[in-house]
């Protein structure tokens, strides 16, 4: 029932996937040292960053404008690329293997994370100029460091189970999670708006912590379960928040319905764990990049009227409410729980 397009092309694991130019090019990078940049109505790559990078890439950032590629590499080196001419622009040393790394929404600052010492670095995107070098961020090794939306805050995620907020005004860590899940949290994205904040672990599940108004300290998260049967490896809110899309070690990617806080849809494809995933703006299309050196593009423009979507909603069709607070209407999992029948998850998280 799902259409779907694999792009061959990289030789090693794909680490890293971005849709771009208005949801009409992807671009991928790999642990065989190559960046692509592909056209999605071709279906192959039409620009080739390489021979640059030493070691694996693990991970790729493009800036707002699509002008310029931000990589960072187990060589220990972030680097910026000119996107039309594939150019290097500048390089990063770091003092060991460079983990993650992300730009800003305004494309001002990159942040990448170095597994010496588990620290993050904060550098002008032009110039390179170090803005700030934060030793011993986490206890263990960094797997996620991306910017809020609104590029005041640097979250970071690590082997150590916990979540870090570091304000960019204050050079100083604003919030720390401890514990926020029971294994090593794999990765971390916000909405669009930068109010929620969703964290993907090797626990299988996946939490939404409201981060704005602070409430996370309250009470608990909310928690998707029973979408993998094993580690989660990313996660991505769609434009709208109204998905999250996620990847996982048991080779499949779930599509979530935010507000229900429930597993709408399973894509199998993959034969090797599920590495990264994007959604693009109007979430006709899902992307999933893989250790089996693929991507799959996965066509979800009518996610709701796919059979197996439908024996959910026909099988929880009592459970249908509409929140008291916002208004919409959404699936409620747990209708013994008064609070869980009269409000979303958003609500119920901002509540």
């Amino acid at each position: 029932q799902i259409k779907f397009k694999i792009l061959r092309g990289h030789s090693d694991t794909v680490s890293s996937c971005h849709f771009c130019f208005e949801d009409t090019k992807i671009l991928s990078c790999s642990y065989d040292k190559t960046v692509k940049l592909w056209d999605i109505e071709q279906g192959f790559p039409i620009q080739v960053f390489e021979e640059e990078h030493t070691a694996p890439i693990s991970e790729c950032s493009l800036t707002p404008d699509d002008r310029r590629v931000v990589t960072s590499s187990y060589d220990n080196t972030v680097k910026a690329w000119d996107t039309e001419t594939g150019k290097i622009l500048w390089t990063v040393e770091h003092e060991g293997i460079v983990t993650s790394c992300d730009i800003s929404r305004d494309g001002r600052y990159v942040v990448s994370s170095s597994d010496r010492e588990s620290t993050i670095h904060i550098f002008d995107a032009v110039s390179a100029t170090v803005v700030a070098h934060v030793r011993g961020h986490h206890k263990s090794t960094i797997t996620r460091c991306c910017f809020d939306p609104g590029y005041q805050r640097v979250t970071s995620v690590s082997y150590d189970k916990t979540i870090k907020l570091w304000d960019m005004i204050t050079q100083s860590t604003s919030v720390t999670i401890h514990e926020g899940h029971s294994n090593a949290i794999s990765d971390c994205c916000f909405t669009s708006d930068g109010h929620y904040l969703c964290t993907a672990s090797w626990d299988k599940t996946l939490k939404i912590w409201d981060i704005k108004t602070g409430k996370f300290g309250c009470h608990e998260p909310i928690s998707l379960n029973q979408g993998h049967e094993g580690s989660v490896s990313s996660c991505l809110f769609s434009q709208d928040a109204s998905l999250v899309v996620s990847g996982g070690y048991d080779k499949t990617v779930a599509v979530w319905d935010t507000d229900g806080g429930y597993k709408k849809l399973s894509l199998k494809g993959h034969w090797d764990w599920v590495t990264d995933v994007a959604i693009t703006k109007n979430k006709k299309w899902v992307l999933s990049a893989s250790k089996d050196s693929s991507l799959i593009l996965w066509n979800i423009e009518k996610i709701d009227n796919f059979p197996s979507v439908i024996e959910i909603k026909e099988a929880r069709s009592s459970k249908i409410t509409q929140c008291e607070e916002c208004e919409k209407h959404f699936l409620c999992l747990q209708p013994s729980d008064s609070e869980t029948t009269s409000k979303c998850v958003f609500c119920r998280l901002s509540s």
